[in-house]
């Protein structure tokens, strides 16, 4: 097992771009300021706070007055584009984007390829609602005639006016490719896959291709640690996606915040020492934790 101050040095000035804490109407561990305090006890850098429900950048600003400012840790928010919010709606991301948000994820739970993967899969590894909301209705940003909708061009310019990260939530790998390839045209410049191989199902090959757009792949450490209810591989295939589409190009984020799974930090100190027990150079391992995701979010400065 990797020495307990070499995984500390390489997860100093780490990002978690992938925190999902309270509140939710999905039962969650931690907050927001939970959330920055325990990363700022491994001295990391940044954390993007996600809800699949609401916008979580307004969560950020009401609680900067009752201490999140008081972290080293800086917490950024975001807007995921599923039927809470309006699905893919313009003026949504607009006010998310103006008001600081920096990620912008693409539908979720909202995504048809969710809602036919939860179908299939009626154990699928997802935590149940607390608060039973309405189901989703399905957010294709494709159109009957298979051409994006108009409104996806709407938020692909907003997202590159604000220099922000276009993230890709759950949806198949044929949508990931006609929104990339048009937000490559449009000038975006900061592209997300979110867990190829959890609902997505992306092939190596088809990663590489998003890779050649210019996207990063993020993988959620929460399937693979096995204290996880999300567990679902080892990490040899955590490894054989990292040298499918190259280290320069992949990601790491806890996907993390749930109740009774460990805590984001618990499974960055876990699987940073797995990867490094596989034989990743520490250097290596590091850009996956540090540089990539700061570089992503625009504080590699």
């Amino acid at each position: 097992m990797a020495a307990q101050d070499v995984v500390e040095r390489v997860l100093r000035g780490a990002v978690d771009l992938h925190v999902h804490p309270a509140p939710s109407p999905l039962p969650r561990r931690v907050d927001a300021i939970d959330a920055a305090r325990g990363a700022e006890d491994l001295s990391m850098r940044a954390i993007v706070v996600k809800s699949h429900h609401h916008s979580t950048v307004t969560d950020v600003m009401a609680l900067e007055r009752y201490g999140l400012t008081d972290s080293s840790v800086r917490t950024f928010g975001g807007i995921a584009l599923n039927s809470a919010v309006g699905g893919l709606n313009p003026h949504a991301v607009d006010l998310a984007l103006k008001l600081g948000g920096r990620i912008v994820w693409f539908p979720t739970i909202g995504s048809p390829q969710h809602i036919a993967h939860h179908a299939a899969h009626p154990d699928l590894k997802f935590p149940k609602l607390a608060v039973h909301v309405r189901p989703e209705t399905p957010v294709d940003v494709l159109d009957e005639d298979g051409n994006l909708r108009p409104e996806v061009h709407d938020i692909i310019g907003l997202i590159r006016d604000h220099d922000a990260i276009l993230a890709s939530g759950h949806m198949a790998p044929d949508r990931i490719l006609a929104v990339f390839e048009a937000a490559s045209a449009a000038g975006v410049k900061r592209l997300l896959v979110n867990h190829p191989n959890f609902v997505v199902e992306a092939s190596h090959e088809q990663g590489r291709r998003f890779v050649e757009l210019g996207a990063m792949v993020e993988h959620s450490l929460c399937m693979y640690d096995d204290r996880s209810s999300f567990h679902n591989w080892d990490i040899d295939v955590l490894m054989g996606w990292i040298e499918a589409v190259g280290v320069d190009s992949t990601t790491l984020g806890s996907d993390l915040g749930q109740r009774s799974n460990p805590l984001p930090t618990e499974a960055f100190t876990k699987i940073v020492s797995q990867l490094l027990d596989a034989g990743l150079a520490e250097s290596d391992v590091r850009k996956l934790v540090s540089t990539n995701p700061a570089r992503m979010l625009g504080i590699d400065d």
